[in-house]
């Protein structure tokens, strides 16, 4: 439980006033409850035998006080009153229920804000090691889960506790001996209950475990819609759908059943023992006014004890059940934060629009790229592998020159590639721009350069927005987009569309051909006004003729900026002034297409 309680704080961290206003109200509001529901039988007694009012000493005092003139003014004026602290606790309570949900949904809020942004900051290798559906599932799936399944029962309960204590309390006072046997009862009735605890936590984990299996069951059909019908596998989708979805059924039937169980099991309990207790008292001659004022506040306490009770035992139903959950993102969000630390990133409770804001428009953070860029004796080793994917290597590119990476599957390309994008933080050696330390200004870096794969991500959208990705409409800057266009030779393409610019890609760009979409790649990179453009496999997927038309966009860009390609396709490089071959994360040649790839003259190792 302890452990349980530390995980919740730390998950709610820096919100420990409000949980302490919260517990503060809670406290008010059960008082003020049991002080209505305590003077109803009072009330009754008084008004069922108006002369007692004389015989009582609390009553005799205020009657004589403020010289009521009548005990049926007395009365009125006293049943007024229970009125009005009934009303007014009731109002109370439901400013404080509507807090309650206020402060659940805005925690809710701000986690999804502190995951994505935490998703979005992490290395690039923490990625590596995660599936999307995982990410997915915990923003879109578990944050409401905790808000709904943890937080809020966790507040209601404690609400529901302060009522409970506060109305045993009273009731003590009204009569000691039913009360403990009330108390007993409701012991009884926990303790049967406890005994599912286990099997309302697997409940849980399973319904997580099959929604999570359902988003990537989507992911891969869907996803790969084109291969999932031409090889007909569509069938043994559906299947594995199918067994999720019964799972996940018969979790949700399993634990809603459940929690239906406590009020079924207490009702007819409660009612048989205000029964019996009436029975009992008949059966031993008390005295009817005292039995009529202590049945009037049993009933009245039981009315608001039942569903307290009840809710009571429904949350720690919904809280164990989605016991995971906090001990999913509590592992979540320690794990980021470690690669975070590890990995010198910007601390994860940091506005997320000042950073935007920060790194794209604070001139301060701007890296200058006048002469070269510098890898010296660059090591770097995946996590937990055995032999270092990039090897002591070093390599020069400057400014405006064009190289061509070259090397069988596995050689170190693309993860050479992903160093000089900043993903990847080197282990050894010196990454630097001009001279200075790429690693100093990262996000300077990531500013100057510009990244087009094999596979173009396109949002389903405008091409424009497409192009313009990240930025608002009213901030595109359209003649830069059209000149972006025009370089990237998409013009012919867009005066051909209904909409021009504004003509929908479609889910991943399906809508545009592969060529296409690797154009819209390159205006992109051309829009955000990068100097360095990384080109990793971008027409390995293209036929010749959508090739040559790529290529050539390349060829104009080339003069413009500096370009670093990986190809198979030794056709894509051939016009690159430098052209790099790679084996076991090391460069073995180097110099011109004539020289590395036709062999004709021997070859030269970077300096």
């Amino acid at each position: 439980m302890g452990g349980f309680i530390s995980r919740l704080l730390y998950i709610l961290k820096g919100q420990e006033r409000q949980l302490v206003l919260l517990v503060l109200l809670f406290i008010f509001t059960s008082l003020l409850e049991t002080v209505g529901i305590g003077l109803i039988g009072p009330f009754i007694a008084i008004a069922s035998a108006p002369a007692s009012i004389q015989q009582n000493d609390w009553s005799s005092g205020l009657y004589d006080s403020f010289q009521f003139s009548s005990t049926t003014q007395f009365i009125s004026w006293f049943g007024l009153f229970v009125v009005c602290v009934l009303i007014v606790k009731s109002v109370l309570n439901f400013a404080v229920q509507r807090y309650i949900f206020g402060f659940g949904f805005g925690q809710e809020a701000q986690l999804r804000q502190k995951l994505i942004h935490a998703y979005l900051h992490v290395p690039y290798t923490f990625h590596l090691q995660r599936n999307t559906a995982s990410l997915t599932q915990n923003i879109a799936i578990e944050t409401p889960n905790f808000a709904n399944g943890v937080l809020m029962p966790s507040l209601f309960s404690l609400a529901n506790l302060t009522v409970v204590f506060s109305l045993l309390l009273l009731l003590l006072l009204t009569d000691f001996a039913a009360t403990i046997s009330i108390v007993i009862l409701l012991s009884l009735l926990s303790l049967f209950l406890y005994q599912f605890k286990t099997m309302i936590a697997r409940w849980g984990k399973q319904k997580s475990d099959s929604s999570e299996a359902m988003i990537k069951l989507v992911n891969h059909s869907l996803g790969g819609f084109k291969e999932t019908a031409i090889i007909g596998c569509a069938p043994y989708f559906e299947r594995k759908m199918a067994i999720e979805a019964r799972q996940y059924k018969m979790a949700n039937q399993n634990f809603n059943s459940f929690r239906i169980l406590p009020r079924n099991i207490l009702e007819p309990a409660l009612v048989a023992y205000i029964v019996g207790f009436v029975v009992f008292s008949m059966l031993m001659e008390r005295d009817t006014a005292t039995l009529t004022s202590t049945l009037s506040v049993f009933a009245m306490a039981s009315v608001r004890l039942l569903p307290a009770v009840s809710n009571l035992l429904g949350a720690f139903g919904n809280i164990r059940k989605h016991t995971y959950v906090v001990d999913k993102l509590y592992l979540d969000i320690r794990e980021v934060e470690t690669w975070a630390n590890d990995h010198d990133q910007a601390n994860l409770q940091a506005n997320v629009s000042d950073r935007q804001s920060q790194s794209r428009s604070n001139q301060a953070q701007s890296l200058s790229f006048q002469r070269q860029i510098t890898l010296a004796n660059i090591v770097y080793t995946y996590p937990n592998a055995p032999e270092p994917a990039i090897a002591d290597l070093s390599l020069t590119i400057r400014k405006g020159q064009s190289i061509g990476l070259i090397g069988k599957s596995g050689a170190g390309k693309t993860t050479l590639v992903d160093i000089i994008l900043g993903l990847l933080q080197i282990d050894q050696g010196k990454f630097s721009i001009d001279g200075v330390d790429v690693y100093s200004n990262l996000r300077g870096w990531q500013d100057l350069v510009g990244y087009i794969p094999q596979s173009i991500f396109l949002i389903d959208d405008t091409i424009a927005r497409n192009i313009a990705f990240g930025v608002p409409d009213a901030q595109v800057d359209w003649p830069r987009l059209e000149q972006a266009v025009q370089t990237a030779q998409l013009s012919e393409l867009i005066a051909q569309l209904p909409h021009g610019l504004e003509t929908n890609a479609g889910e991943r760009g399906v809508l545009l051909s592969g060529g296409q979409r690797q154009r819209v790649g390159i205006a992109r990179a051309l829009y955000h006004g990068r100097e360095v453009l990384i080109l990793d496999e971008a027409t390995a997927a293209l036929d010749n003729e959508t090739e040559a038309l790529v290529t050539e966009a390349i060829k104009q860009l080339s003069s413009q900026r500096t370009v670093i390609i990986i190809a198979h396709r030794l056709s894509t490089v051939e016009h690159c002034d430098l052209i790099c071959q790679m084996e076991q994360g090391r460069i073995v040649k180097s110099g011109s297409y004539s020289e590395v790839v036709l062999g004709e003259a021997p070859s030269s190792l970077p300096n």
